[in-house]
């Protein structure tokens, strides 16, 4: 391919992840799910105008990086202390049962019947894309009802975003595994080495971003020295300790969220991945989606996972709930608020793709429950919140 030919892709992928894009919010799914079906539109698998070439990969990747960066910066570590442990045990409980859901669902389904079988560790992979959560659905959803900032609302936000921490952990895991030679406990080991690492790191960061920030507020160079932290930390995270890219990204992210301007580079962030990065990975994720190998199994596997993934969620979450003292209505209310999934959920299996873990054809199983946790989630939390009482937050739980 000619060097000016990838001007033409990008500009393909560009208009039609856009148009797609604004078509999907017009009928209340998530633009993300427009983006992708405009990637698999101009793909090899349709009409072929545009190649998932390394250059595309790349750029992808890139925007891969942002979105986990911006999920970090994203972060309320007040509203983390707020709900405190009542959001934690929802998040382990909406990490382990989809976890252990998906897992179970793949070997069934595929007759992998033993723990030491290459297969099985496809099986948790697929669990673990299960594990992802994504409120932005469920956000709008209780600002409309009012309960987005009552002790409800908070303790869902607070659990998916420890939720999207523990996923990420689970993954660095996963992926560690693909190489039988990996012992577990030098994985745990990395693991314990990088956030040590990341908390030292850290605390020097942030106040060296306090300093600068208080003598330059909402100056350029904040932000692209926060965007020189999130590469640094995930080229680390990958290269000296074996964790998931993503994973630095995202620490950098939380490493920033509580300085004054994080909004402000948050918006920088956006900017770069609205226009450019996001589009081209959500399409990226269209142009791998190989529809030859679409087969009348692969369609019953995907119903299969999106029901599984939905009800590990709501279980999960819902008994946990209970196990804390809510009455049902607000513990269904948890687990239903819980089971919508997006970017990271595709970020996840981008990176099981990356790493050779799972086929492009898995996509679609993906692309499917996101559309149908989209759908369901906000009907749901509209017929369970009419007539309830907003609770305030108290600010010692």
């Amino acid at each position: 391919m000619e060097s000016y030919e990838i001007f033409k892709s990008l500009a393909i992928i560009i208009i039609a992840a856009k148009l797609f894009g604004i078509c999907a919010r017009k009928i209340n799914v998530p633009q993300v799910v427009g983006e992708i079906i405009a990637g698999l539109l101009i793909g090899p698998s349709i009409l072929g105008w545009v190649d998932n070439t390394a250059f595309i990969s790349q750029m992808a990747e890139i925007g891969v990086i942002l979105l986990m960066f911006s999920a970090g910066l994203g972060t309320d570590l007040k509203e983390l202390r707020q709900t405190g442990t009542v959001a934690l045990l929802l998040a382990c409980a909406g990490v382990l049962v989809p976890l252990i859901g998906g897992t179970a669902y793949y070997m069934i389904f595929y007759n992998v019947r033993s723990f030491s079988s290459p297969d099985f560790i496809e099986a948790v992979f697929v669990g673990t894309i299960m594990t992802a959560t994504s409120v932005s659905i469920t956000v709008e959803t209780l600002k409309e009802l009012g309960f987005l900032k009552s002790r409800l609302g908070t303790t869902i936000l607070s659990a998916a975003i420890i939720d999207d921490v523990i996923g990420i952990i689970v993954l660095t895991f996963v992926i560690s595994f693909r190489d039988p030679s990996v012992r577990i406990s030098a994985v745990f080991v990395q693991t314990a080495l990088f956030f040590i690492f990341a908390i030292g790191v850290g605390f020097v960061a942030y106040k060296l971003f306090q300093v600068v920030d208080k003598r330059y507020p909402h100056t350029r160079r904040i932000p692209i020295a926060g965007l020189a932290l999130c590469f640094a930390m995930a080229y680390i995270a990958e290269a000296l300790f074996g964790i998931a890219d993503i994973t630095g990204a995202y620490v950098a992210g939380i490493i920033l969220c509580s300085i004054s301007d994080s909004d402000y580079i948050a918006r920088k962030m956006d900017i770069n991945s609205y226009m450019l990065f996001g589009p081209i990975f959500f399409a990226s994720i269209g142009l791998k989606t190989d529809l030859a190998d679409f087969s009348l199994s692969m369609l019953w596997f995907s119903i299969g996972f999106m029901i599984v993934a939905l009800a590990g969620k709501v279980i999960g979450c819902t008994l946990m709930a209970l196990a804390c003292k809510f009455n049902f209505r607000d513990s269904l209310t948890c687990g239903v608020g819980m089971m919508t999934r997006g970017e990271v959920a595709l970020i996840v299996a981008q990176k099981g793709l990356s790493v050779g873990l799972i086929s492009p054809v898995y996509f679609s199983a993906v692309i499917l429950l996101i559309l149908v946790s989209s759908i369901l989630t906000p009907v749901l939390l509209k017929l369970l919140l009419s007539g309830s009482q907003v609770q305030p937050v108290s600010v010692d739980e």
